[in-house]
C-alpha cells in the first residue's frame, strides 16, 4: 500500500470514530472496500480534498453530518424491486401469515419506504393489512422522512405499475395513489399499520418478537462479524416458523444462524426458522422465552403534516 493509501486508511479511521463519538453512528464494521468507495464518493460532491478536511464540518454542522450519513447508507429502492420476491411472499407466505391472529412485520434497512408501500399493497389485497403492524427502521433520518411523506416522482409511475402487475398485484395500481404536477402520493391508508423509526443494526438491540423479517441489500454492506451480530438479532426476533427475507446477493449459507434456519425459495432468498420440535404445525408451537425488547424511539407517523407540503429548509453546500 502507497503511503496516500496508508494516510487515507488513517483518515478514515478518524472520520468515523468522530461520526461514533459526536453522533453515535457507527460504520466501523461496515465492509472496508464499500465504505471507502462510498467516502471517497462523498468526498468528490465536496470542495475539499482529503478525507480529514470533512471532520471539523462534521463536527460542527449538521448538514454535513446528514450528507455523509446519507452517503453512507445506500438507498438504492423501487416499489415492488425484484416482482418475483413479492409475488412470492404474496402467494406462499402469506396464506401461512394469515394462521396467526395478528402479524408483527419488520421491514429493516427500509430506506425510503418504496418496499414498505410495496409490501403493503400486497398484505391490503390481501386482507391481511388489518391484522399486521410493519416496523420499517433505517438509520438515516432523512431517508425514514421521506419514506414517512409516501411522496415518488411521477416519472417512476410507469416503472412501478409494471412491476406491481409483475408481483401478483390484484387490481390497478393507480387504486393506490393520487399523481399531483409532477410527484405522486401513495394512499395514507397505507401508512396506516406502519411506525418508520431509527434503528441501529451495529448497535441497537430486538425491540419486538416477529413473524417475517425483511431485509434486503443491507447486509452485503457489512463485515462477516457485523453480519453475524445482524443475523443474530433477527433470530431473536423471529418467532418459531418466522420468515426472514434477505436480497439476491445475501445467504445464510454457512452463517452463524445456518442451522437454525431453512430455506424456504432459494432464489428469492427466503428462510423460515426452524420449529423446536421440527413438526411445523402451528398447534404443537411451544411457548418463545420473552425477547429482550428495547424500545424504539418514537417515529410513529404524523397526521397532522402533510407531506405534499414543508419541504424543509435545505442545508448549505459545503464550505
Amino acid at each position: 500500500m502507497s503511503d496516500a493509501g496508508t494516510l487515507e486508511e488513517v483518515e478514515i479511521r478518524l472520520l468515523l470514530e468522530a461520526l461514533r463519538l459526536r453522533f453515535g453512528y457507527d460504520f466501523r464494521q461496515y465492509a472496508a472496500d464499500s465504505l471507502r468507495r462510498l467516502i471517497r464518493g462523498y468526498l468528490a460532491s465536496t470542495p475539499w480534498r482529503h478525507v480529514s478536511e470533512i471532520i471539523p464540518h462534521l463536527l460542527h454542522d449538521g448538514c454535513v453530518r446528514n450528507e455523509l450519513i446519507g452517503a453512507l447508507t445506500v438507498n438504492t429502492t423501487g416499489m415492488f424491486r425484484d416482482p418475483g420476491v413479492f409475488r412470492f411472499l404474496a402467494r406462499e407466505l402469506f396464506p401461512l401469515l394469515a394462521t396467526y391472529p395478528f402479524v408483527n412485520i419488520w421491514h429493516a434497512g427500509c430506506s425510503t419506504g418504496e418496499e414498505v408501500y410495496s409490501l403493503a399493497i400486497l398484505l391490503q389485497e390481501a386482507g391481511l393489512y388489518d391484522r399486521c403492524r410493519i416496523y420499517a427502521t433505517d438509520l438515516n433520518p432523512e431517508a425514514l422522512e421521506a419514506a414517512r411523506a409516501g411522496v415518488y416522482p411521477v416519472g417512476r409511475l410507469p416503472e412501478y405499475a409494471g412491476a406491481y402487475v409483475e408481483a401478483g398485484g390484484r387490481g390497478s395500481f393507480s387504486d393506490h395513489y393520487h399523481a399531483r404536477y409532477d410527484y405522486f402520493r401513495l394512499d395514507p391508508a397505507l401508512r396506516a399499520n406502519v411506525l418508520f423509526s431509527t434503528h441501529n443494526l451495529a448497535t441497537d438491540a430486538v425491540f419486538v418478537e416477529t413473524h417475517l423479517i425483511f431485509c434486503r441489500n443491507v447486509l452485503i454492506y457489512f463485515d462477516r462479524a457485523l453480519q453475524d451480530r445482524v443475523l443474530g438479532l433477527f433470530l431473536e426476533s423471529l418467532v418459531e416458523g418466522g420468515f426472514l427475507c434477505l436480497g439476491s446477493r445475501e445467504s445464510l449459507l454457512f452463517s452463524v444462524i445456518d442451522e437454525a434456519m431453512a430455506s424456504v425459495s432459494g432464489p428469492e432468498r427466503i428462510y423460515r426458522r426452524e420449529f423446536t420440535d421440527r413438526s411445523g404445525r402451528g398447534e404443537d408451537r411451544k411457548p418463545r422465552r420473552q425477547v429482550r425488547r428495547a424500545a424504539l424511539p418514537s417515529g410513529a407517523n404524523d397526521p397532522g403534516q402533510d407531506p405534499w407540503s414543508s419541504p424543509g429548509r435545505p442545508c448549505p453546500s459545503a464550505s
